[in-house]
């Protein structure tokens, strides 16, 4: 089935599995779901390999890897293979499989990746300060009626409106 890559799944439709999905984890696997976790156990998992030594003294790093740990065997590094695997065969089912960079065309394709890139070290620094990403305090911490995730999805989207204004002449 190839489509023309102008169809999108409808917002709604798209919140509704989400949901379900989200549900599905917490009934399964008894969490919610995440993605910085697995960027975390990749580190540990490099670092292990490269200087398992290291890993062994270190009070941050022997939580996840070395010893008995085997960082790599969390289920959060199956979500996001699971989710870039999705990606991509969605983009080659609906056509939207292409290597370019979306920009607007008062900025060089150059300057958009390095703001996205910017963009990531601050977020997954972010991630790693509040100890969790967006979808797990968030997502999970909403789905789970917690007051603290009702305040970061607030902070999230204001912070996102106040920081879009400032950066807006990267898009418009």
């Amino acid at each position: 089935m190839k489509y023309d890559g102008s169809n999108y799944l409808n917002p709604y439709l798209g919140g509704v599995i989400l949901g379900t999905v989200l549900l599905l984890s917490f009934y399964i696997s008894g969490r919610g779901l995440g993605a910085s976790g697995a960027v975390k156990n990749t580190v540990a998992a490099t670092v292990n390999v490269i200087a398992p030594r290291h890993v062994e003294e270190s009070a941050y790093y022997s939580q996840f890897a070395g010893g008995e740990h085997s960082p790599m065997s969390n289920w959060l590094v199956y979500e996001v293979l699971g989710v870039l695997a999705g990606a991509f065969l969605s983009g080659i089912l609906f056509n939207r499989l292409k290597l370019k960079v979306e920009h607007s065309p008062k900025i060089t394709s150059r300057r958009r990746l390095l703001f996205a890139l910017l963009g990531g070290l601050i977020f997954g620094f972010g991630t790693q300060l509040a100890r969790g990403c967006t979808s797990g305090a968030a997502l999970s911490g909403m789905a789970v009626l917690s007051l603290g995730g009702y305040i970061t999805m607030v902070a999230i989207f204001g912070t996102a409106f106040g920081a879009a204004w400032i950066f807006r002449k990267n898009w418009i």
